[in-house]
């Protein structure tokens, strides 16, 4: 348990953090699923609307250290790359 002042409020603050990251996160995933719902459905457009909608979501988290820059800008290669494969 934390005893000093700034220890007390150091565990204030990560908890508030931990809270509008988890939101992030979660608003992230959702972004993400409903362009894998539109690429399982087998629908191209639909797929690259949800991937426009997407990306500025994912680059957001990146930004604001809810995941590592490369890491979302694999994910959206990712995705791109599976939404041009609909397309063969």
């Amino acid at each position: 348990m934390a005893n000093t002042p700034s220890a007390k409020k150091a565990t204030r603050k990560i908890a508030r953090r931990t809270a509008v990251n988890k939101a992030r996160r979660s608003r992230m995933r959702t972004f993400i699923r409903k362009v894998e719902e539109a690429i399982a459905t087998g629908n191209q457009q639909a797929a690259l609307d949800a991937l426009k909608n997407a990306q500025p979501e994912l680059m957001r988290a990146a930004q604001k250290g809810v995941l590592h820059k490369n890491t979302a800008s694999r994910k959206v290669a990712r995705l791109t790359h599976r939404i041009k494969a609909l397309q063969a």
